[in-house]
Formats: structure tokens, C-alpha cells, sequence
């Protein structure tokens, strides 16, 4: 990119995502590394930290840096005075404003409107009858359950409890070199990650009563938290297609940053007859 600025071919906008951790990572110094490269090339930016849980029934919040060329007239309505505290987080806001006074001078609070309310919860995007995994058995089921922390397995009986059909989603960690698993009923599932082993792929865990079942989040279910099309064509392997998952971007969020931030920046670079890149 610096190559292409001292060129004069620099894109006019620049879109870049990372987990959450960017903000913080190095004692926040990753994150002022690239304010600093992104401003010594003349750019203002400005970040956003959106959550698919606003669209979808995923917990999976992504940093999200925009940044614009200083010829781009940028429209009114894409920037505000201060902070919006749906898009931009505590540590992000406590991060610009640990930024040298150079960077600061260059940001931009991106403004994006509240999305509409979500509709969909977990249960509404699960397979009775998946494709690509089976249900576990009735003494796989029990392991998971004596992995089971004190709290979690108070989480299945109250589920129990209720009488009523409960979806929710585990995970296994290592808490103190023991191997736990965690549970939610929140009517989301955790974050889809990059396999790299059993303990990385999420289980779904349906309660109704004194019946408890457990499995693997099928596929298809898998890229439904991710907001892709029924007929979007899948790979084959399972861990092939949870991959796609795990690197890949939520559909509708990237929808609404294109909608409402990167479209009309976009229609200015055009007006200027620049290019864009991403």
C-alpha cells in the first residue's frame, strides 16, 4: 500500500476487519500501528465494532477500520460529532482516544443507522433432520454434561425445568487445564470459529423436559449464522464448510456498512473519478 501511495495509485477507500482483540492486542499498540500507517498516507478513518447479533442470532463482533482519501467530500450523513455507543465500543472509544494527537486529528466518527430488530433466535434456524452430522448418542450426551461446571449444568436443569422445547449452544474450553463445557440458553450461539480440533466447532444441546440431545451444528446451519442463501452451494467436508464460517464475513452486516457507509463514500470517489479497493 505505501508503494502505491508514493506511485499516486493509492485506493481513495479502504476497508479493513479483525477480530475485536486488534483493539487491545499489544497493549493497544497493534491498533495505533495501523492509525499511524493508514495516516501517514493521508488518510482520515475511523472504526466501527459491529455485531452480527444485531442481524442474526450469533454472537460474533468484528472491527471494522474505514478509511477515506482527504480529496473525498464525504456526505453528511455517513459522520457524526460523537460516538455512537451501538457501533463504537468502550474499548474502541478508550483506544482513539489513547491515539497520538496526529491520529486523532484524522478520525472519523462513522455514523450507521440501528438496524431493524432481529427476528430469528437459534431454534429458528435448526435442522431436525441435518445433513453432514448425526445426533450423539445417549452416553455422548452424558459426557458432555460431566464436563459440566456446577453453573452450566444448573443452566440444563432450569432448561429441564421449563417444560418447554430449548435450544442452545455449547462450546468446549479449558478452564485451569481441565476441559469444560459451556453452555448458553440466550437464544444465540457463540461465535463460529476456524476449526483447529473437536473443541473449536460449536454443539448445539436441545432440551424438552427430562430429554436432552446434543450434536454438531450441521452445514447448513453453520452458514445460516452467517446469513448466506439456502442454495448457497456448500463444500462437501464438514470442516471445509465451518471454515468458510470461520474466516468469512456475516451477509448482513457487511450489507448494512455497504448500504449506509461504504455506498456513499463509493458515489463520492466516483464523482472524483478515483479508484476504490478493499
Amino acid at each position: 500500500m505505501n508503494g502505491l501511495y508514493r506511485e499516486g495509485r493509492a485506493p481513495s477507500l479502504i476497508v479493513l476487519e479483525n477480530v475485536c482483540g486488534t483493539i487491545t492486542s499489544n497493549n493497544g499498540k497493534d491498533f495505533s500501528e495501523i492509525a499511524r500507517a493508514i495516516v501517514e498516507m493521508d488518510y482520515s478513518f475511523g472504526a466501527l465494532v459491529m455485531n452480527a447479533a444485531h442481524f442474526l442470532p450469533q454472537s460474533r463482533p468484528r472491527l471494522f477500520i474505514v478509511a477515506v482519501a482527504p480529496s473525498i467530500p464525504l456526505p453528511e450523513e455517513i459522520t457524526r460529532a460523537d460516538p455512537n455507543v451501538l457501533w463504537h465500543s468502550r474499548n474502541l472509544v478508550e483506544a482513539k482516544f489513547k491515539l497520538p494527537n496526529r491520529e486523532q486529528s484524522r478520525w472519523v466518527w462513522w455514523n450507521l443507522p440501528t438496524p431493524n430488530v432481529r427476528q430469528t433466535v437459534l431454534a429458528d434456524l435448526i435442522e431436525e433432520h441435518p445433513h453432514g452430522v448425526d445426533w450423539n448418542t445417549e452416553i455422548e450426551t452424558q459426557a458432555l454434561l460431566r464436563m459440566m461446571s456446577l453453573l452450566n449444568r444448573a443452566k440444563v436443569r432450569s432448561a429441564q425445568r421449563e417444560g418447554v422445547l430449548r435450544t442452545g449452544s455449547l462450546y468446549k474450553r479449558t478452564r485451569n487445564g481441565v476441559c469444560r463445557a459451556e453452555v448458553r440458553f440466550d437464544d444465540m450461539a457463540g461465535c463460529l470459529r476456524t476449526p483447529s480440533g473437536g473443541s473449536s466447532r460449536q454443539t448445539i444441546i436441545v432440551v424438552q423436559g427430562e430429554s436432552v440431545r446434543t450434536r454438531l451444528l450441521s452445514p447448513r446451519e453453520v452458514e445460516r449464522l452467517m446469513g448466506l442463501p439456502e442454495d448457497y452451494v456448500l463444500p462437501e467436508n464438514y470442516n471445509d464448510a465451518y471454515r468458510l464460517a470461520g474466516d468469512g464475513l456475516v451477509v448482513p452486516v457487511v450489507s448494512h456498512l455497504a448500504t449506509n457507509l461504504l455506498t456513499p463514500i463509493g458515489q463520492a470517489v466516483v464523482q472524483q473519478h478515483q479508484p476504490i479497493a478493499a
